[in-house]
């Protein structure tokens, strides 16, 4: 266990929750899904793919909430394609849009394109007016290749941002130690990140209160609204309603939250522990 907690200013044996809401820009649906989860629900984070279609509507309504930037590389959707704000040939295929799978991707993408690009979303995310509390990668693509964590890894330095980062077990995983390795530089992540890969976090989030942990625990999940748009390219789209559902109006979730000794907080929490601590 890291005494992160600690370094947050709680306890050693508080549990410490952070809610992100993933999926701003995604669509209109999803930007008003996820703000709604923010707002009214017990969202306490959220994140931005600056190149999808709906990342200008979701920067007009910001009033200062907490999101980060979801650092995108894949548009993975058959009907529904975005692609890259920079001059990348690399990161085309063959219709105009991002790869659609993370092997495309990681087979023809040129590292310097990709730091280009992804430091460009930061940027405008930046100029669009958000206070940026943090990176996260879209489908993981950052996390495991040790190539592509390394432009992670620098943007998290030269920005002064914490990371998303998959659990301990993961390493094993993918061959290399990314947690260890993002520690070494003073980036923070939280203890444990529970992944769904799939929008339809119910059950996972669930079960992961069910055994909460001391220490920092980010859950995720996709909010979205009901919408023809969101039906017409997305065949998860149930799952997303289902994740706006338990976010904003599930009345079990803020019960199993208080059982679980559950204290919310944000990312821009972290933030300021590994800016204080730089």
């Amino acid at each position: 266990m890291s005494d992160l907690a600690e370094r947050l200013g709680y306890g050693p044996d508080d549990r410490l929750v952070i809610i992100s809401a993933d999926g701003l820009g995604l669509s209109h649906a999803a930007n008003a899904g996820v703000y709604e989860a923010l707002h009214d629900g017990v969202a306490t984070s959220a994140s931005l793919m600056v190149p999808a279609p709906w990342a200008r509507e979701a920067g007009s309504r910001h009033r200062g909430e907490d999101v980060g930037v979801h650092l995108t590389l894949n548009a993975e959707h058959d009907r529904y394609r975005w692609g890259p704000i920079t001059r990348a040939p690399s990161l085309l295929d063959g219709d105009g849009g991002f790869p659609r799978t993370l092997e495309d991707l990681w087979d023809h993408a040129d590292l310097d394109e990709v730091r280009r690009e992804l430091r460009a979303q930061v940027e405008r995310a930046i100029l669009w007016g958000f206070d940026v509390t943090h990176l996260s990668s879209h489908l993981a693509a950052l996390q495991l290749r040790p190539e592509f964590f390394d432009v992670y890894l620098d943007l998290a330095i030269e920005f002064q941002l914490p990371v998303r980062l998959a659990d301990a077990s993961s390493e094993r995983v993918v061959g290399f130690p990314f947690r260890a390795l993002a520690a070494e530089e003073g980036v923070v992540f939280a203890d444990r990140f529970v992944h769904v890969a799939e929008a339809g976090s119910r059950q996972a989030i669930e079960a992961a209160l069910a055994e909460l942990a001391p220490g920092v625990t980010e859950l995720h999940a996709r909010p979205a609204l009901d919408t023809p748009e969101q039906r017409a390219f997305d065949e998860g789209w149930a799952r997303r309603v289902d994740d706006h559902h338990l976010l904003c109006f599930d009345a079990n979730l803020p019960t199993l939250l208080q059982r679980a000794g559950a204290r919310l907080i944000g990312f821009r929490a972290l933030r300021a522990v590994q800016r204080g601590e730089r």
